[in-house]
């Protein structure tokens, strides 16, 4: 893979590459009789791309707002390329110091907090926005992403903390704008993930003006320069997004290689797209609808044009034997693979009193538990075999990535029996329970969110902690952004959640145990000065032998106190309608709705 910042070589060998870049390009705009409808697990947050973390929340950011960079849509292995930027940045030989040159010409939708006039993205409008992320008021789920890396933004924290306000004014020489089109980002130490990191939506580009007009209700009005604009938003119900009238001249570009690895079915999508505006399609439409039996009932009245990923009840309807049923391939529909670096996982509460600490009769109550959940059925009753087993908190093609196995994670009632025995969690009172070491009851509540998918799993938990004595309740069901915020503050036990990696870097993995994500995503709140310790010494190293060895020492580290049972590597399947063209989910990005066309002589009523 290409060195994230490393400008591609591409003049010796770019006779064999199809390069699918602007030649004629067109300046037709989005057609308005073009809708996506999609369906979502999940409700949206808000719109504040800085500091909400949610999947949803990150695919409307990423179509509203612009980021620096962002990655090529079909190329494999994966590469980056500019989006507001130029192109990839300029990078200093010591790695400390980023320029990047912004497109000219790009503009904020209208929006009455610029009082009448247009106001065009410039390098300040980037400045502010990533100082946003550090401001110790948002409690920014990103903040891990920049924070302890700007020279001055230390500083800068510090201040804020003391006078309770940040001072977005006070300039710092970790975020420059020396003129309207060229941004400086100086580091403290080498970051060799932080262009992946520049092309999240999170570090997206928003205009002071806007924040300081709405004020509180900022996260409701989100006003950017990407290639959609919010026309229409219904809390919980529906989120219409209307192609954005302002949006710059942007051209499909890519560096797809037409070589024996290439699939034909991207090679189409560039021969489709070559040459054409963006966005194709003038509106998008998205509903979440939490429980998956509605959601495939709705796709298959056509409701949707495609549903990521089929729900797992259902996947032995759409794909028996792991093939498209015939009824749906004579119609016209297709798959893709939700390409997505997605584990799951069950955290421990390391700070509780009964669940939590670092002493070894809590370690061997939270491996007991571990060895006593058995993930296979998991994989076969609630993944229908969408998913596989892990071991690693890395995902697997992940830079980092160690293929080894623990046997903590293995199926084992009976060691884990021996285990709570040999630590004094024993059934005192006869009553087939066991009570903690002290004497005193044994008992944890693990949360969920309210669908059936997560009663089932509940039922797993209940059945394999029944076998080893454990009595578990589950008294608090709570949507996934209230738990979610529970777990951050201390108040959920035991949750089951997942990681969608935002870079193919295992990094991404673990800083989700640094002591430093305390109150962001570490929602364990595992910490451990030596993992923190060899955490500061990966972020400044480049992908290499070394850096993997130490992040296979700190794998190890994290299964010897088991702040997580990791369970799954999802292996989802995305179904398409047959007048959807273009679809394929890149492993890095959001929902590709800019690159979607449809083909409205395919509509149910058009044929």
């Amino acid at each position: 893979m290409t060195r994230p910042g490393l400008r591609p070589f591409l003049t010796g060998w770019a006779f064999a590459t199809l390069l699918i870049c602007v030649t004629a390009p067109s300046s037709q705009a989005a057609d308005m009789r073009k809708v996506i409808r999609t369906p979502y697990q999940s409700a949206e947050t808000n719109f504040d791309c800085a500091v909400e973390s949610d999947e949803f929340t990150g695919t409307l950011c990423d179509n509203i707002f612009d980021s620096l960079l962002q990655y090529d849509y079909l190329a494999r292995p994966v590469k980056l390329q500019g989006r507001a930027a130029v192109g990839l940045p300029d990078i200093s030989a010591d790695g400390l110091t980023y320029i990047f040159k912004l497109k000219p010409g790009i503009f904020f939708t209208s929006d009455v907090s610029f009082g009448g006039k247009k106001h065009e993205l410039t390098a300040s409008d980037y400045v502010y926005s990533l100082k946003r992320i550090l401001d110790p008021r948002l409690i920014s789920k990103w903040q891990f992403l920049l924070d302890k890396k700007l020279i001055g933004g230390d500083e800068l924290v510090a201040d804020a903390q003391k006078a309770g306000k940040f001072n977005y004014d006070k300039p710092i020489a970790g975020l420059e704008a020396p003129d309207k089109n060229t941004l400086i980002i100086r580091l403290k130490k080498p970051d060799y993930n932080l262009s992946y990191i520049l092309a999240l939506p999170a570090t997206s580009a928003v205009a002071r003006e806007v924040v300081e007009h709405y004020g509180s209700t900022f996260p409701e009005h989100p006003v950017g320069t990407g290639p959609y604009y919010l026309k229409d938003w219904r809390r919980s119900l529906r989120v219409t997004l209307e192609a954005n009238p302002d949006f710059r001249e942007d051209y499909f570009e890519s560096a797809i290689t037409a070589d024996a690895h290439a699939d034909p079915r991207d090679l189409a999508i560039a021969a489709h797209l070559k040459g054409k505006r963006l966005p194709l399609a003038g509106r998008i439409e998205m509903s979440p609808i939490e429980e998956e039996q509605p959601r495939w009932l709705a796709y298959l009245n056509n409701q949707y044009d495609f549903i990521r990923p089929i729900p797992t009840p259902f996947i032995e309807v759409a794909m028996p034997g792991g093939k498209l049923a015939a009824n749906l391939a004579k119609i016209g529909m297709t798959t893709r693979p939700d390409e997505v670096a997605w584990l799951t996982y069950t955290t421990f509460n390391m700070q509780d009193k009964i669940l939590g600490g670092y002493t070894p009769e809590k370690i061997a109550l939270r491996r007991a538990m571990s060895m006593a959940y058995p993930v296979e059925d998991e994989i076969a009753i609630i993944e229908k075999n969408q998913a596989l087993k892990a071991w690693s908190p890395i995902a697997q093609g992940m830079a980092g990535f160690v293929d080894e196995r623990t046997d903590i994670f293995d199926y084992n009632p009976a060691k884990a029996n021996a285990l709570l025995d040999t630590y004094g969690y024993l059934d005192r009172d006869g009553d087939g329970w066991r009570e903690l070491p002290d004497g005193s009851p044994l008992v944890i509540d693990m949360a969920s969110v309210p669908d059936q998918r997560e009663r089932s799993r509940m039922e797993l938990w209940r059945r394999a902690m029944e076998r080893i004595g454990i009595r578990i309740t589950n008294n608090k069901v709570e949507k996934l952004p209230e738990l979610r915020k529970q777990a951050q503050n201390g108040k959920v036990l035991m949750f089951n959640y997942g990681w969608i990696a935002d870079y193919p870097d295992g990094e991404n993995f673990l800083q989700l145990f640094t002591t430093d994500s305390i109150g962001g995503a570490n929602y364990s709140l595992f910490s451990l000065p030596e993992f923190d310790r060899l955490y500061k010494q990966i972020v400044t190293m480049p992908d290499s032998p070394e850096r993997t060895a130490i992040y296979q020492r700190m794998v190890r580290l994290l299964w010897v106190y088991n702040p997580w049972r990791v369970n799954t590597l999802k292996q989802g399947t995305v179904l398409i309608q047959p007048w959807i063209i273009g679809y394929r989910k890149h492993p890095f990005a959001h929902e590709p709705f800019r690159y979607l066309d449809v083909d409205l002589s395919k509509l149910p009523g058009n044929k």
